[in-house]
């Protein structure tokens, strides 16, 4: 009787203890998967280029990602920007415009302007750009002339910092390499070119033609000198 109630006291406990159960392939994966979704997301840079033209800020790059990309350092916006950085200026002679094309500076900008020198006096001052514009056209551009263009940074604190870049003589005017300005020389038209070889050509001419009518009035009133000798010659023998 007591072998009896052992032998179901260990049968029960047997049955009491649960079993261990194998696990499959899509169990691993599962485990692997969640592992994957709760490992955070590294930031990466924000696609953005100073000298791309409609350049969306950076800021609403980061607003427009799931996980804020990283924007470039920027100065205080208790501070006027830094100066642009000039770019390619592309000239079109035969239109009296030219094309320019700047970066933008390390530090918040509100607005871009451009600014003109055409000699001495004050500079002629473009409309106010938004701060996406790269790019920004001149237009009455006289052939052959020679001018200083800058670009300009503002902002609430103010605009960037221009040296003095109008005055007398624009050929002794030197800028830095990257700066903000620099120097303008529109080639004259084609057009000019050919009507001014037209006009030279035709003053030639005329010229040419002056010096045959004088050299003949001048042999009808004294003569030929040629002749007047041979027959001075042929008198005395």
């Amino acid at each position: 009787m007591l072998g009896s109630l052992c032998l179901l006291w260990l049968l029960a406990l047997t049955l009491s203890v649960p079993r261990a159960q194998p696990l499959a392939p899509q169990d691993f994966q599962e485990e692997e998967e969640d592992e994957t979704v709760s490992t955070p997301s590294l930031a990466v840079p924000c696609d953005y280029d100073r000298c791309r033209h409609l350049q969306v800020p950076c800021n609403e790059l980061q607003k427009a990602r799931p996980v804020a990309c990283l924007c470039p350092g920027l100065s205080s916006p208790a501070w006027p920007p830094d100066p642009p950085r000039l770019g390619e200026v592309r000239i079109v002679a035969e239109e009296g415009r030219a094309e320019v094309h700047w970066c933008a500076p390390s530090s918040p900008v509100h607005h871009y302007r451009l600014l003109l020198w055409e000699g001495s006096g004050a500079p002629q001052k473009g409309p106010l750009l938004n701060t996406t514009v790269r790019r920004a056209e001149l237009k009455g551009l006289k052939p052959g002339g020679a001018y200083v263009v800058c670009v300009v940074a503002g902002n609430e604190a103010g605009e960037s910092r221009v040296s003095q870049a109008g005055g007398e003589d624009l050929e002794g005017v030197s800028f830095p390499a990257f700066g903000p300005c620099g120097r303008l020389t529109v080639p004259p038209r084609p057009v000019t070119l050919i009507h001014a070889a037209v006009g030279v050509g035709t003053a030639l001419a005329l010229l040419s033609c002056v010096a045959l009518i004088w050299h003949f009035c001048l042999r009808e009133r004294w003569g030929c000198p040629r002749r007047a000798a041979t027959a001075q010659a042929a008198g005395a023998l």
